[in-house]
């Protein structure tokens, strides 16, 4: 009787496949628009339309109703037969898929259908979870067209980004912006393009090939480690990358795309390095600096490679354009984990190297080369605290402080325009506010002043702009 149960189980299963595979579903797909995003409504509406698919839809219904009757006959039977045995008989009804677990379906062929396997697609992350556990199934979402600044065509290049925007919304990157302001306006603040604002693949090129242009010549700051010097690992070591812009570029910012380091280890080494790395973008403590979220949220991983007839590796992150962000200092923490030899265990690894003892010397590192690719911003810092006492002033003075739209909107673009560089967060909560940084370290505002100009901005986009809320995660 439960083997009975079972085949009508396998035959429930075997009826979702059967549709699945019809040709009324398959020439559905064939039929939905590839060039942008479905959302779950627009699917709901296509699925509704097509006549065809719904009269296969309702004979499944009909199947599954009559296959339902049956298992609740023959699971009763079962029940009323296994009154007086030890053990109750456990079994679980099959239950019909709901229409929104139809279209969910629909959405997971789409987009989480690649490289021969599978996912569900999660449409509030606008991602895949892969049934292998790796990102392999997710194939590239298109970008959602609609109104305001929602893209009016996906690009040709990269289905993921606009190719064109609506009117009154300006593309840039990809995105679609209010055109607020002329962007040749922000360039006298701050140049955001330059003659290095190379497309993907040129990049990528350039970090691979270690390009001398895209160098940026850092201050190397430790008290733990020295460059091209063997040292212990075992216990966390700390060196720092810094440029001092306060003191010596005040009149640029910096933008890092790609770091890299070469790391030397002794013959049958057991060291595996691990690598945290904390970024302050504009100066200022350790607790003003963010971690980098190696392979989390899209997050680039390092990349390691072995140099020819070496015991060298070059360790590589490559943030492209995509990733790059601001940038000060960088902090790096390097951990490791080792399998330490019974002599070694309790050994505080404080001591001075010892490169005679051949079971010292296999878990000795010495890092001979450390570099930051990025390059650098033109900055007019007078020009733009000029721009935001105008301000803070008639903030302070209880006038109409968005009287002058015109300084208002250069500096909801320029806001908007650093924030876009902040770091990945994790889904549904805020970017990092960057903007509020480059007040504090580069135009040295205090924190009320920050707090005055931000309100002013906010109170300009909601009120007068009809925009949402600019919600921000505090750094500074």
């Amino acid at each position: 009787m439960e083997n009975t149960l079972l085949v009508m189980s396998e035959s429930w299963a075997a009826s979702y496949k059967d549709f699945e595979n019809s040709d009324e579903f398959k020439s559905f797909l064939k039929r939905l628009p590839s060039t942008h995003f479905l959302p779950i409504s627009s699917v709901h509406l296509l699925w509704g339309s097509d006549w065809d698919l719904q009269a296969r839809y309702r004979l499944l219904q009909s199947s599954l109703e009559i296959q339902q009757l049956k298992i609740q006959r023959t699971a009763r039977k079962l029940f009323s037969l296994s009154v007086r045995c030890l053990h109750n008989p456990s079994h679980q009804m099959p239950r019909e898929r709901s229409v929104m677990q139809w279209l969910n379906r629909v959405q997971s062929f789409l987009y989480c259908n690649e490289n021969g396997f599978w996912g569900t697609f999660l449409e509030s992350q606008k991602a895949c979870v892969c049934h292998t556990g790796a990102t392999l199934c997710q194939r590239p979402i298109p970008c959602v067209i609609g109104g305001n600044n929602s893209c009016a065509m996906c690009s040709l290049a990269n289905i993921s980004q606009c190719g064109s925007c609506n009117k009154g919304y300006k593309l840039y990157r990809g995105r679609c912006e209010p055109q607020n302001v002329d962007s040749e306006r922000s360039e006298q603040f701050i140049s955001f393009e330059t003659d290095l604002d190379f497309q993907d693949l040129e990049l990528k090129y350039l970090l691979q090939k270690m390009d001398s242009r895209l160098y940026i010549h850092t201050t190397f700051i430790s008290n733990e480690i020295r460059l091209e010097t063997f040292f212990d690992p075992r216990w966390r070591k700390r060196m720092s990358l810094t440029l001092k812009s306060n003191k010596n570029r005040m009149d640029y910012l910096h933008m890092i795309i790609g770091l890299s380091m070469k790391i030397c280890q002794m013959r049958n080494s057991s060291i595996d390095p691990m690598f945290f790395v904390y970024v302050n973008p504009f100066s200022g403590s350790h607790s003003e600096g963010w971690s980098m979220p190696f392979g989390e949220h899209g997050y680039p991983r390092w990349e390691k490679v072995r140099l020819q007839n070496s015991q060298c590796f070059n360790w590589t992150l490559l943030l492209g354009n995509r990733w790059k962000t601001f940038f000060e200092t960088v902090h790096i923490y390097l951990r490791s984990r080792a399998k330490i030899p019974t002599g070694l265990r309790n050994d505080t690894g404080q001591g001075p190297v010892d490169l005679a003892d051949p079971n010292k010397r296999q878990i000795y590192i010495k890092i001979s080369d450390i570099q930051v690719f990025g390059y650098s911003l033109r900055f007019n810092a007078d020009l733009l605290r000029s721009a935001v006492q105008q301000v803070n002033q008639s903030y302070t003075q209880g006038t109409q402080f968005y009287s002058s739209s015109s300084v208002m909107l250069l500096l909801l673009d320029i806001r908007d325009r650093i924030n876009r560089l902040a770091p990945p967060s994790a889904p549904g909560k805020p970017q990092l506010d960057l903007f509020s940084c480059m007040l504090k370290h580069r135009l040295k505002l205090n924190n009320s002043e920050m707090i005055r100009v931000n309100h002013a901005l906010d109170m300009y986009s909601t009120e007068i702009l009809k925009q949402s809320d600019h919600l921000t995660a505090k750094l500074c």
